[in-house]
């Protein structure tokens, strides 16, 4: 193996161009890696929660992309689409507190009547939609009946605060292990549900789109990877400007500085944090978009995802935006580099090792600062 990476390093070294395609094609996928880390960045930052279900919110955006496809409708314009769904998941009507609105007033034992009949009539609205109303075929009335209840169930999920309402904010300023601990769980539920629903099957969606040449063909482009390029700086100019110029950009920065100087100042730091975590959600979700026409995927995948945010994040620190865009950038040229010279089957190995890296290195700083502060 050692004889492999060596004489592929001398073919780097003597190929100019073979090393540049590997540097573009980097900055290409790294753009992506870098949105997806800035939207952790948020979440890390404002809401202390280290999300180990990122990846998997990207793997669900992929798969709306990928649906939409099927449909026919081209899976660029399944950005936005990918974009909301994700920001409904995440939590976004969490912000019109629907919670106290319909629930406020009820005893325990009204709530459950309520949740009980709306389940009731999903699941007959589901019998009604499949079978077209035949009721008589007493074999299909359970499956039918309960496809409704889980249409149901999920319609109450997304009303009342949908993951962060149901988990997040339970963990918001508790300890790491916690905060790890309830996003893990968040991420094997996706990953089994995406399972069942769509199967574990790898998936792809392929647009047809011939490659570009350059330089004697030594320099491969992939039009969906420019694509997804540009598709990734136009979204992140799009946040960026959102949190400086928005009243709730400016909120969220203020309350990721000092949350309890920012609720004394009349901030309400609850929906902040709903919002953030759901903008979090989204911006996966169209990242999702945009890694369904690049990579092969498959439910089981969004790990890597997460690690590689993991990464971003940790070697740029919070609250650095050109760190993270450097980072993810680097992440990606590193990624197909690595690729290159070990072998793709270690891709994902090279993944991990960065991470590991990385910590050791802020790990040795740390170790460093204590030290002068001592003496």
């Amino acid at each position: 193996m050692l004889d492999n990476i060596l004489t592929n390093i001398d073919i780097l070294i003597g190929a100019p161009a073979l090393a540049l395609d590997m540097v573009v094609n980097g900055l290409l996928i790294g753009a992506v890696f870098a949105l997806i880390a800035y939207g952790l960045a948020l979440v890390w930052g404002v809401m202390n929660v280290k999300n180990l279900a990122q990846g998997d919110f990207v793997i669900l955006g992929a798969y709306v992309a990928w649906s939409l496809f099927n449909w026919g409708i081209h899976p660029f314009f399944g950005i936005p689409v990918a974009f909301g769904v994700l920001w409904l998941l995440g939590g976004g009507l969490y912000l019109f507190d629907f919670e106290n609105k319909l629930a406020s007033n009820m005893s325990t034992g009204r709530r459950v009547l309520f949740f009980a009949g709306f389940c009731l009539i999903g699941g007959l609205l589901g019998m009604t939609i499949v079978d077209n109303g035949n009721y008589s075929v007493l074999a299909s009335v359970p499956d039918t009946f309960f496809i409704g209840i889980l249409i149901a169930v999920f319609f109450v999920f997304l009303v009342f605060g949908g993951i962060y309402g149901f988990v997040i904010r339970k963990v918001i300023e508790r300890d790491l292990f916690t905060s790890l601990l309830a996003t893990f769980g968040v991420a094997i539920v996706m990953q089994q549900s995406m399972n069942l629903i769509f199967g574990s099957d790898e998936q792809t969606v392929s647009l047809g789109m011939e490659s570009i040449s350059m330089l004697n063909n030594n320099v491969t482009i992939q039009p969906t990877r420019l694509v997804a390029f540009l598709c990734a700086i136009v979204l992140a100019i799009a946040v960026v400007m959102f949190m400086k110029r928005s009243r709730m950009g400016q909120a969220i920065r203020a309350t990721s500085q000092n949350a309890r100087a920012a609720r004394i100042m009349g901030i309400d730091t609850e929906k902040v944090y709903a919002f953030t975590f759901s903008l979090n959600a989204a911006i996966c979700g169209a990242a999702g978009a945009l890694v369904a026409v690049i990579w092969e995927f498959q439910p089981f995948i969004g790990l890597i995802f997460s690690i590689r945010s993991f990464v971003v994040v940790t070697a740029a620190g919070l609250g650095n935006l050109p760190g993270v865009i450097a980072a993810g950038l680097g992440m990606g040229v590193l990624e197909q580099t690595g690729a290159f010279v070990i072998g793709t089957q270690y891709q994902q190995a090279i993944v991990v090792g960065m991470l590991v890296i990385v910590l050791l290195i802020k790990l040795v700083i740390a170790s460093r600062k204590r030290q002068v502060i001592d003496t």
